[in-house]
């Protein structure tokens, strides 16, 4: 007789973070790198906030909070913001160089509806620094790994032609163009505070008329700005027609060189959630398979698991800090999903099913994990049994 060896079996815990009558989440779809814990893993960033049933006002305040997991899980506001949304929290990131204590938020004006970014320090429970900028005010779209830089995005912008993804409200200096030449996605260098245009509507627009002469459009955006590991690629969708019924509809995933060079438009569309394996290579979907895309060469280059294993290759997906753990979280029915698979030795563990109610469009709740940085848990959202919008984490070790 042949003895067929099964790949090893992961266990999943699920255990409940946050509660009370008040709703906590972290946030994210299509960010790459973010892991809500700090350097000792002692503290996670979330936001606190009263109504989740609608997208907030522009007077609307979140509470920025740290959770102390040495501490029963308190629940600690450190500041607020009128720079987030139900979908993407206020763009979190802790600082690569000072990942301790430091970390970035996004905020809004409420005079002015200007957005900027936010430094805070938990050591000096202050705000280090604002990233503000006058004629362009932008928001962090993405912190690279090294801690140099971070990308900027037109909040108000995003806002204005696709809901979900931006603060409602914020001011858009831009809307009176189709494909203005001052906006785009920035580059900021974070020690300097100087501000660079990586790539223009204007420069998207003409290389979107050279696939096409006769292109209508009623005004580009973008979305999911994601920097590979090493910082010297940026992957991000070019779109237009999301809230609008005028013009055609687009959506063109593109990317650059982080120095600014290298502008691309890329033909095969990998799904709308991307992640960046290690290198230049992303993790994305062809048909029914979660495949690897090598970005320079525009080629398929290999796959992740089976259909089998990820049946919604385009769920939400996410890469652990040491590149061996791969999470898709989906969606079926009124639960998030979780999929786990390790790399070096196929090992495999699905999730039971983390309750996302009803909620849908704007407010819905995206499975969106998040891995620690020891590589053992991920942080998901989840409704508690009283309703409220909670964190929950997920724990891997060895299945019996």
């Amino acid at each position: 007789m042949f003895c067929i060896e099964l790949p090893p079996t992961l266990s999943l815990k699920v255990e409940q973070v946050t509660s009370g009558s008040k709703h906590h989440f972290f946030g994210y779809i299509g960010q790459c790198q973010t892991i809500p814990w700090n350097a000792s893993g002692r503290y996670i960033l979330c936001l606190e906030i009263d109504h989740i049933n609608r997208m907030p006002k522009p007077d609307e305040a979140a509470a920025v909070c740290v959770i102390d997991t040495q501490n029963q899980n308190k629940i600690i506001a450190t500041d607020k913001t009128y720079g987030w949304n139900p979908q993407q929290g206020a763009m979190f990131y802790w600082h690569p160089k000072h990942d301790e204590t430091q970390f970035f938020f996004n905020d809004r004006d409420p005079k002015t509806g200007k957005v900027f970014t936010v430094l805070y320090d938990l050591k000096t429970k202050k705000r280090l620094r604002e990233y503000r900028f006058k004629d362009t005010p932008i928001g962090n779209g993405g912190v690279t790994a090294d801690g140099t830089f971070f990308m900027g995005l037109n909040y108000g912008r995003l806002a204005r032609l696709r809901l979900v993804t931006g603060y409602p409200k914020a001011l858009d200096w831009s809307k009176e163009e189709k494909a203005p030449a001052n906006d785009g996605v920035f580059k900021v260098d974070i020690k300097t505070g100087k501000k660079q245009l990586l790539a223009s509507f204007r420069d998207l627009h003409e290389l979107l008329l050279k696939q096409n002469p006769k292109l209508n459009h009623s005004g580009l955006f973008i979305n999911h700005t994601l920097l590979n590991r090493d910082g010297t690629r940026l992957y991000f969708f070019v779109r237009a027609g999301w809230s609008s019924q005028d013009g055609d509809k687009i959506n063109i995933p593109c990317s650059i060189h982080t120095d600014g060079s290298n502008l691309t438009l890329h033909s095969r569309h990998i799904g709308g959630h991307p992640e960046w394996d290690l290198g230049n290579v992303l993790i994305g979907r062809r048909n029914k398979d979660q495949i690897l895309y090598d970005v320079d060469s525009k080629k398929i280059i290999g796959k992740i698991g089976s259909p089998k294993l990820f049946p919604k290759p385009e769920g939400d997906i996410s890469l652990s800090p040491n590149g061996q753990m791969f999470v898709n979280g989906y969606k079926k029915d009124s639960k998030n999903f979780y999929a786990i698979y390790r790399k070096t030795d196929g090992a495999f563990g699905l999730s039971k099913g983390l309750d996302k109610g009803s909620y849908s469009g704007d407010i819905r709740i995206d499975p969106a994990p998040r891995w620690n940085r020891t590589n053992d848990a991920i942080l998901v959202p989840g409704l508690a049994d009283n309703k409220t919008r909670q964190i929950f984490l997920i724990r891997i070790t060895e299945g019996k």
